[in-house]
């Protein structure tokens, strides 16, 4: 587990002799890289899977890419300065899993969700350049630790999905959060889903036709 600079679980590409598609996974906080890995079964046989996890171990729960606490007056908030050098970390990680895995570098895919998904949005409108399509799933975009970059977005594309009954980080937050998409002319689509705090059957089902249709 030595080659990249976070322990992760690897599915490799159907493909031989030839540079693949790469979907890297950025699981939520509290979790771990199987979890989303869990879905790479469903995934395209051709796409070459890396599932990272979080270096902040929370005891007894799970992994995190930056800490989340409440304060004096019942309010979230979190560590803005690692959140963006974790930002900065995994956007590294792009550049070497093109490298160990034999990946295409204009066909890489980034997956997250809830603290995965802020993440995998921050780093898609700081370095553009590293990413094609942006699977952000129960998260939002963060103004906070997003360097906007100056450099094109028209090979960007996000799914954004969100359930409406999420009471971790509420629907009209995320929903909300777009403006910076929209300010920007930035290609995405957003569904909802009648959910909580998770990804369904339906929104895994619109989630991967969208996929296969962006790895062309």
């Amino acid at each position: 587990m030595s080659k990249l600079p976070f322990f992760y679980l690897h599915k490799k590409s159907s493909l031989i002799d030839t540079p693949s598609p790469i979907l890297i996974m950025v699981h939520g906080y509290g979790s771990n890289e199987k979890d989303l890995f869990s879905f790479s079964r469903a995934l395209p046989k051709e796409l070459t899977v890396v599932s990272i996890r979080g270096n902040i171990d929370i005891q007894g729960i799970g992994y995190a890419w930056y800490n989340i606490s409440i304060d004096s007056n019942g309010n979230k908030i979190y560590d803005v300065e690692k959140a963006i050098k974790s930002r900065d970390e995994v956007a590294d990680c792009i550049d070497k899993c093109i490298d160990v895995f034999n990946a295409d570098k204009n066909n890489v895919t980034l997956m997250g969700f809830s603290q995965g998904s802020i993440l995998i949005n921050a780093i898609a409108l700081t370095y553009p350049e590293k990413v094609k399509n942006i699977i952000s799933l129960s998260g939002a975009v963060d103004p906070d630790i997003i360097n906007l970059s100056q450099n094109s977005f028209k090979n960007l594309s996000f799914y954004i999905s969100h359930g409406t009954l999420d009471e971790v980080l509420p629907f009209k937050l995320s929903k909300q959060s777009l403006i910076l998409l929209d300010e920007n002319n930035l290609d995405y689509v957003f569904e909802e889903f009648p959910i909580g705090h998770g990804v369904s059957t339906e929104n895994m089902n619109s989630m991967l036709s969208w996929l296969k249709k962006r790895l062309d």
